[in-house]
């Protein structure tokens, strides 16, 4: 592990500590579901071939337990895949507009999420808290999220930044995620913080 590695882990550790001293009152609100969604295309193929991953597996378990040891986890799977992946479109990999798969040297923002979820998954993460999520970035141009469920809120990863945040705290509006109770479905996101949000037109 680097020395930036370590001291970006150490400060990130000090506010999970404070949030865990923080009353329940305190904890942010997770991400509001407003109905069903369809599955991105490129996820409805990856469920084709990788069909024992997106079948229901106990149900929804409720949010992952934030201690000091899971926000380590999430804060080293985040900084490898994003230090390890190049990233580069589909269409420069495999010649085509969308295509989901665990990269191996380079892909895309969906292949960096499908690789931390599995990695997590490994590391005793239930996949009911790993959800794949859909969002907008302020461009407008769409973009793909880990989103990770907690008991003090709803933390996302991301492959263009190393440092893992809620996602109320990120510049994004959210479009549908994964279903917690079965992780084949998809569900339609309400971003409360801002009323426009949810009129954006999703599939």
């Amino acid at each position: 592990m680097t020395k930036k590695k370590t001291l970006g882990i150490g400060f990130l550790t000090v506010a999970l500590l404070g949030a865990l001293a923080a009353p329940a009152a305190a904890v942010p609100a997770g991400m509001k579901i407003i109905g069903k969604a369809n599955p991105p295309i490129g996820h409805y193929e990856f469920c084709k071939i990788y069909a024992s991953e997106c079948r229901p597996a106990g149900g929804d378990t409720g949010p992952a337990l934030l201690t000091e040891d899971n926000w380590k986890v999430l804060l080293d799977v985040n900084y490898t895949v994003n230090s390890s992946i190049t990233p580069m479109t589909d269409m420069e990999i495999y010649g085509v507009e969308e295509r989901w798969a665990y990269p191996r040297t380079v892909g895309d923002c969906e292949d960096f999420v499908l690789l931390k979820r599995k990695l997590l998954m490994e590391k005793g993460f239930s996949a009911s808290d790993l959800l794949i999520t859909v969002v907008l970035q302020p461009s407008g141009e769409g973009h793909a999220v880990l989103t990770v469920r907690t008991d003090r809120g709803d933390f996302v990863l991301d492959n263009m930044r190393n440092k893992v945040l809620l996602w109320s705290d990120t510049e994004y509006t959210y479009l549908k995620r994964q279903s917690a109770d079965d992780p084949g479905r998809w569900v339609k996101l309400q971003d409360g913080r801002a009323p426009a949000v949810g009129s954006v037109g999703t599939n």
